[in-house]
């Protein structure tokens, strides 16, 4: 196990009808000119956004709106956002949403109280301080609600790109599990994907004795397995929201990564999908991470048949572990599948012939050098190859 340091100070409140002491939280922050960050209409519909008005009301903090926020969330509202903020003067930001929401969020507050570009930071600059934020979750996926990372796609060029510090992490996170009972399946099986996924990219690593946080993925691993099939057939299921929301906290505030190397390479990968193509991101990491997987399998082949009989209960073949990595990882790409998850790039309206820029863009764009790195260090051969594997 490597040093650590793990620091994670989010307040989280977790229940039915919580989102209605959403304005005492803000107020027990400090926050008294609010902006309430949202994305489309179903927060409206719902309700849901009323219910937060009403308790900002109810302390007597003001507060201006600003919806629109879209998944893969772009830079030109969260240029809008920055404005919006120094204009009326707002000192805490509200994100009513899912990871989307409070991504965007994170990147308003970050780009607030600074000089220049907002998009420095996703090009690597640390990020120092920002506006507090707070969060209503309205979807189990992202984990950004418990997290100190944001990913946002600038419009000019569609780089898709990630920054991350403590300073962005939310002060508070409100989640309700019946507020994602009205999510459509899809939705909801790409966000279980999500969250899997985030277990996924800890799990891959090159730090050896680090069994306390094997066993945590395993175990979160596990209950997504168990719940996930339970929530689609009946999206009511309470009990399952629960346990699926609160996994996907778990799962990205990093408890489950420290000690230990990450990969990451998956949703390096996959941003490029789902800012060509503008897929939901789970949708995509369901075709990417069996590809990645298969990929880098031999680099490590016993960590990937120890999640094969560990959580996908496949038998261990001592003579020929490769045979048991490569059920495990079947067996992953079939639970997902069997959720509603896309199979191949066709499904996400990829394209053959894109797959040059797709590499392109992800070896060179904005900077980058011509690699990736995570579990193992891809350049543009490697890339295309995975990409090619997802047909």
């Amino acid at each position: 196990m490597e040093n650590f340091r793990f620091y994670s100070p989010t307040c989280f409140v977790f229940g039915k009808d919580k989102e209605d002491e959403a304005g005492a939280y803000v107020k027990s922050f400090g926050g008294s000119k609010v902006l309430i960050h949202y994305g489309g209409g179903s927060v409206v519909r719902s309700g849901l956004l009323d219910r937060v008005k009403a308790s900002l009301d109810k302390e007597g903090i003001a507060y201006c709106l600003l919806g629109g926020v879209k998944p893969n969330p772009r830079s030109g509202l969260v240029y809008e956002g920055i404005e919006l903020c120094r204009k009326e003067e707002v000192d805490f930001i509200l994100a009513v949403g899912g990871g989307s929401v409070i991504d965007s969020s994170k990147a308003i507050a970050a780009g607030t109280i600074y000089d220049g570009d907002f998009w420095d930071f996703y090009q690597g600059k640390k990020i120092e301080k920002a506006l507090p934020v707070g969060t209503v979750l309205t979807i189990a996926a992202a984990g950004s609600e418990g997290s100190g990372d944001s990913v946002i796609t600038k419009e000019e060029g569609m780089f898709k790109r990630g920054a991350g510090s403590d300073a962005i992490r939310p002060k508070f996170s409100i989640l309700d599990p019946a507020l994602t009972q009205t999510l459509p399946p899809y939705q909801t099986a790409a966000g279980i994907t999500d969250i899997m996924a985030h277990l996924y990219e800890r799990y891959l690593t090159n730090s050896e004795e680090v069994e306390v946080t094997d066993r945590l993925i395993e175990g979160l691993l596990l209950t997504m397995i168990h719940e996930g099939p339970r929530v689609i057939a009946d999206p009511n299921n309470y009990e399952a929201r629960a346990n699926i929301m609160w996994a996907g906290t778990v799962a990205h505030t990093n408890l489950c990564g420290v000690g230990r190397s990450q990969d990451w390479n998956s949703h390096n990968i996959e941003h490029e999908l789902s800012a060509l193509y503008d897929c939901a991101h789970g949708a995509g990491l369901a075709v990417t991470m069996p590809a990645v997987f298969t990929y880098q399998m031999n680099h490590n082949v016993m960590r990937f048949a120890q999640v094969a009989v560990r959580v996908w209960g496949c038998q261990m073949d001592f003579a020929h572990p490769e045979v048991t990595a490569k059920a495990g990882i079947e067996a992953f790409r079939s639970f997902l599948i069997s959720l509603g998850m896309p199979k191949n790039l066709e499904e996400l309206g990829g394209k053959e012939e894109d797959i040059p820029k797709l590499v392109e863009v992800l070896c060179h764009g904005d900077g980058r050098n011509g690699t990736i790195s995570g579990f193992v260090t891809l350049d543009e051969t490697d890339c295309e190859n995975i990409y090619r594997m997802m047909l």
